[in-house]
């Protein structure tokens, strides 16, 4: 009142209240209608910062705040990781060549070897096997593999998201590596294009393939594609080596429990493989065939008829002697096309009954007899007149033993050389009723001996030939000339280098199995050269023929009268010498002996008017077996397969042994000798015989009353009587059969 009255204003202060001065606060303010807002209690205070505890709870608080808040985050994340990984796929996709560029590269070319009957033989390549068409396939095999590889291959686009989401959380709960999310598409990508590094720029480069597979081929095509080319160990790549390979059966005849094995295959070739871990296979397959139940592939019922079966067995490598064949076409054929760049298909002279029939003689022999004779390995080889090789048989097993001693190994042929000794000195003029004389022989410082070390006295030809004495071998060789006997077995067929020596007559010289038994095939087919061969046509995949053999107008190389009496002669090898065992019960056969030194190999050489065969027995080492010759275990091999070849055929007579004397049509070919479609050579062609040289080829009369009758004796100086009998260092056993 004092200062109102005074006349001078108090104007308000805000600063500290220390001196008394006004403090105004919102209670002081005028609300509307001019009165004075009353001052707010505790409860109104309590309401306002409940309000604002709300609102702060909205950007931060509570449950439903945390909720948005990770919805908010992952969004943030999310769109942070596509600029990521889209700048990754821009950068690893910009080291890679531009997509206009991309092709399939060509599958590694297959070599398809068939039998002369169309049967397949084996599939030699890179990749194992031929591609085959998925409707080609047995169904059961693209079923399997989608069923445990990519269930769902048909819906997704190279990439399946739910796939790789549920591998993930598999591997996550298990604690390890269980599924994989690559898709087929994936993996054939992977396949055809990338290294198996396992690198985030080789995955990123195998989903954008993936992608561009799915782009520009059909899901079938894909899936084509991936069954012929991808491995399943055991160097098979594609269902039709794999089925080969495991079954010995195509792809196109896989069974269900089969179709389940090669599926399982594809998670672990080699583990899981049925040749190395049976148990593994069958357990896998097992999950195979309930993946295909689960995607309604197969019943209850075909499952339970699947696991009834026995599990398939699969050796651990190829097995049979037919792949002896196979190695053998692999190696002619850069001789004959050069390089191989594409499917090919080979057209062979095998007969698969035969070669299956010689495969079971040899194992059953050497099954028999081998371990008690101390004989582990054997060979035969089977022509026919014009040189097509019918059967063919590298070894006693080719899963345990590739080597080829047929064609590739060379041995001393012993006294089954001695048939070209023989031509040779008939080619001079001798006969088979020429006498020599079976007596102790000197030829330089070699003496040669007989088998049983026995001596006869005089001999015909055809005895010495048909008992194998090797002195009157020795003496034609002189007689003749080696160097003539050499020539006369080039001629015949040997390729092999020999020595012009005299003891050549004794089958010094090495020589492989196939050339030795092809050299005795003109005796069978009447005096032409019957050239070995086992390819009779290559063509492409398209039925272009690429080469075809041209073995059906061959050179004469013997004189028919010669074939004529050789075949005489040889026949009493099995009637009446040391070939008894060969002896078939209705076909007129003939054939030689031969046994090398300290016995290491034992051979049986012969033929009908049908087949020329050849067998030998033993060892890789060169070790000695207990005593066989050549008229024992090769010799009653050489009897059984025979027997089996000439089953349910008519039995003819060879060529010039019918008691008369064949009759030659103008050009010197006999009709009837060779078989159909083998047109003779020109007569012309069959050489000269060589020349008579000194006194050494002369045919010495015997003096009358010896034998009943005139003959040829040896030259002097050839098989006198030393009156001892010697063995040299080098031939301590040189035996005729």
């Amino acid at each position: 009142m004092a200062s109102r009255k005074s006349g001078q204003r108090i104007e308000p202060s805000f600063g500290d209240d220390e001196d008394g001065g006004l403090r105004v606060d919102a209670s002081d303010r005028v609300s509307g209608g001019g009165r004075i807002a009353k001052r707010p209690g505790a409860a109104s205070k309590k309401r306002r910062e409940a309000r604002g505890g709300r609102r702060r709870g909205g950007s931060g608080g509570g449950f439903f705040g945390l909720v948005r808040r990770l919805f908010y985050w992952c969004i943030v994340l999310g769109i942070w990781g596509a600029i990521g990984v889209g700048g990754l796929v821009l950068y690893y996709g910009a080291r890679m060549p531009s997509a206009t560029t991309w092709t399939i590269p060509d599958r590694p070319p297959n070599v398809k070897i068939l039998a002369v009957n169309g049967d397949n033989i084996a599939n030699r390549g890179a990749t194992g096997g031929e591609a085959l068409a998925l409707e080609e396939m047995s169904p059961y095999i693209p079923q399997a593999v989608i069923a445990i590889e990519d269930r769902r291959f048909y819906w997704h686009f190279g990439v399946d998201p739910l796939g790789l989401a549920r591998a993930m959380l598999t591997n996550l709960t298990s604690g390890r590596m269980v599924q994989g999310g690559s898709t087929l598409t994936q993996q054939l990508a992977k396949n055809l294009f990338l290294s198996p590094e396992r690198t985030l720029e080789r995955k990123v480069q195998e989903v954008l393939l993936a992608l561009w597979l799915e782009h520009k081929y059909t899901k079938d095509q894909i899936l084509t594609m991936y069954l012929n080319r991808v491995f399943f160990g055991s160097n098979a790549y594609g269902v039709e080596a794999a089925a080969r390979r495991y079954f010995n059966k195509s792809a196109r005849d896989v069974n269900l429990g089969e179709a389940a094995v090669l599926a399982g295959l594809l998670k672990a070739p080699s583990r899981l493989s049925p040749a190395r871990n049976p148990k593994a296979a069958e357990a896998r397959a097992q999950l195979v065939l309930g993946a295909m139940r689960e995607e309604g592939y197969i019943t209850d019922a075909e499952i339970k008829t699947a696991m009834s079966q026995t599990p398939p067995r699969a050796k651990s490598f190829w097995s049979g002697a037919e792949y002896y064949v196979a190695d053998m076409v692999m190696d002619q054929l850069p001789g004959m096309i050069g390089e191989i760049r594409q499917d090919l298909i080979v057209d062979t002279t095998i007969d698969l009954t035969l070669e299956k029939k010689a495969e079971e003689v040899i194992a059953a022999t050497l099954e028999e007899e081998g371990g008690k004779l101390n004989v582990s390995q054997a060979a035969l080889v089977s022509i026919d007149g014009t040189g097509a090789i019918r059967a063919f048989v590298g070894g006693r097993d080719y899963a345990e033993s590739q080597f080829d001693r047929a064609s590739k190994a060379k041995r001393q042929p012993g006294s089954a050389f001695k048939p070209f000794v023989y031509a040779a000195a008939l080619e001079i003029g001798r006969t088979p009723i020429s006498v020599r004389n079976d007596a102790p022989v000197r030829i330089g410082n070699w003496t040669p001996e007989n088998y049983d070390l026995k001596y006869r006295g005089e001999v015909t030809l055809a005895d010495a030939l048909a008992n194998s004495l090797n002195t009157i071998a020795a003496q034609l060789v002189m007689e003749v000339g080696p160097q003539n006997v050499v020539k006369l077995a080039h001629r015949l067929g040997i390729d092999s280098e020999m020595q012009a020596n005299a003891s050549i007559a004794l089958g010094t010289s090495e020589v492989s199995l196939v050339e030795l038994t092809s050299a005795y095939a003109p005796f069978m087919n009447g005096g032409f050269k019957a050239t070995p061969h086992v390819i009779r046509r290559i063509s492409t995949a398209d039925g272009t023929v690429l080469y075809e053999n041209t073995y059906d107008n061959p050179p004469r190389v013997l004189d028919p009268a010669i074939v004529s009496e050789m075949n005489q002669m040889m026949v009493r090898v099995l009637t009446n010498g040391t070939g008894k065992r060969a002896l078939l019960p209705d076909w007129e056969a003939a054939g030689k002996t031969g046994t090398t030194q300290s016995f290491r190999d034992a051979l049986f050489v012969g033929y009908t008017s049908n087949l020329t065969t050849g067998v030998w027995f033993g060892n890789d080492d060169g070790k000695s077996m207990k005593k066989v010759t050549g008229g024992g275990l090769p010799a009653k091999a050489w009897h059984d397969f025979m027997v089996a070849a000439h089953e349910g055929l008519s039995p003819s007579p060879l060529f010039g042994t019918a008691g008369v004397q064949p009759v030659f049509d103008q050009g010197g070919a006999v009709a009837g000798a060779l078989p159909d479609g083998f047109a003779g050579g020109d007569a012309e062609a069959f050489p000269e015989p060589p020349p008579v040289d000194g006194a050494l080829a002369v045919d010495q009369t015997r003096p009358a009353g010896e034998l009943g009758g005139s003959g040829p004796v040896p030259p002097a100086g050839v098989g006198e009587a030393t009156g001892t009998t010697r063995r040299t260092t080098l031939f301590e056993l040189l035996t005729g059969g």
